[in-house]
């Protein structure tokens, strides 16, 4: 039997069509970012260098074969939980919530590492043993997720919790745990939902009546998405043209540079400039899917869909929250919006899906 020849991008652990659409979306991120704030150069230049970084760990982690992130899986995870505690100590304050660490050189949300070392660890654990997974296992991994979930609601975090949650339980869905469970999940959490909302901060419970009705409280609550809501009406088809939005520009779109860009983007881009980013996040969840249904390890497979499924709820949750079908939860916009810790921890995602792929036994 004839060995498969290698490339050198594969022997050096590059996927090259992810990493090509990953560097279209981050350029079409800049130019939006450039807008949103402003044409502010300095931003700009912080933003690259984060990107910069962001890829060098990428690459770094597509190093890394799939057998040695596994073995590190519960490691890095336990180290997580101990810097979600920490914070609950040490956290620096913001916006009245205690979510960051400062170590001087840079600040950061451990709470993010966390959307990628959850899915991880329970992908190790899981893929141990054959699928689908017992109901012992399945209780396991649910302590897996309910602790820094929790931890993470204290500081309090409620939208990055859901994620953190939703990236957990994707593995448990792609693992195919029984129907009666997921049915016996839903109904239970269905059922504790009038008993939660009393459990929520006023502010959390004032975001879901603002999505139901925003025009109750129009200088208020409701402001951001009435706002955007007609950024996003007023780009049209084709869009104002960049550099061109007045939402923006004029200042009545608040959080546009980080969580709102997306109706930015709407107004300058129209809706030829939605579905052209859209395709392009598109070709980023394919080729991700591609991966993890090539993947020769269980663990490659689990951790390799889980990645990109919570990539595209994370896309999903950000579109709808801006436009207004969503409650605002805080989710930025993958690799468009302005940001550290998010983006780094997006690029480490992406470069495990590289490593999944490109140390394949070829033969």
């Amino acid at each position: 039997m004839r060995v498969k020849e290698v490339s050198l991008m594969e022997r050096i652990h590059i996927d090259v069509p992810l990493l090509f659409w990953v560097i279209v979306l981050s350029v079409v991120g800049l130019l939006a970012l450039y807008s949103a704030n402003g044409q502010d150069m300095d931003l700009i230049l912080r933003q690259s260098i984060r990107l910069g970084a962001a890829l060098l760990i990428m690459i770094i982690i597509a190093q890394l074969s799939p057998a040695r992130l596994s073995r590190f899986s519960i490691w890095i995870y336990l180290g997580c939980l101990a810097l979600l505690i920490m914070v609950l100590f040490f956290g620096d304050v913001g916006k009245g919530a205690q979510r960051w660490l400062d170590i001087k050189v840079f600040r950061f949300q451990p709470s993010e590492i966390m959307k990628l070392a959850l899915p991880m660890v329970i992908a190790w654990y899981l893929g141990e043993k054959t699928l689908p997974p017992a109901i012992g296992r399945v209780f396991v991994a649910l302590i897996f997720i309910l602790i820094p979930v929790l931890l993470i609601v204290k500081q309090p975090d409620l939208g990055t919790a859901l994620l953190v949650a939703v990236a957990g339980f994707s593995i448990l869905f792609i693992a195919g745990i029984s129907w009666k469970l997921l049915a016996g999940f839903f109904l239970t959490a269905s059922l504790s939902a009038p008993a939660l909302w009393y459990l929520l901060h006023e502010y959390q419970k004032k975001r879901i009546l603002t999505l139901l009705n925003p025009e109750q409280d129009p200088l208020g609550a409701g402001y951001h998405i009435i706002q955007s809501k007609i950024a996003i009406g007023s780009g049209g088809i084709y869009g104002k043209g960049w550099l061109n939005g007045t939402q923006s520009h004029l200042e009545f779109l608040p959080e546009r540079s980080t969580d709102f860009i997306f109706a930015v983007f709407c107004e300058e881009f129209g809706l030829m400039g939605v579905l052209v980013l859209v395709c392009i996040y598109l070709f980023i969840i394919a080729r991700g899917l591609y991966i993890a249904m090539h993947a020769q390890q269980l663990y490659g497979k689990l951790l390799g869909a889980g990645i990109i499924l919570t990539f595209s709820v994370y896309i999903f949750v950000n579109m709808g929250m801006v436009s207004g079908q969503l409650p605002v939860v805080g989710v930025p916009l993958p690799l468009i919006s302005h940001g550290g810790t998010s983006m780094l921890t997006i690029m480490a995602g992406f470069g495990i899906l590289m490593s999944i792929h490109t140390h394949r036994r070829l033969l």
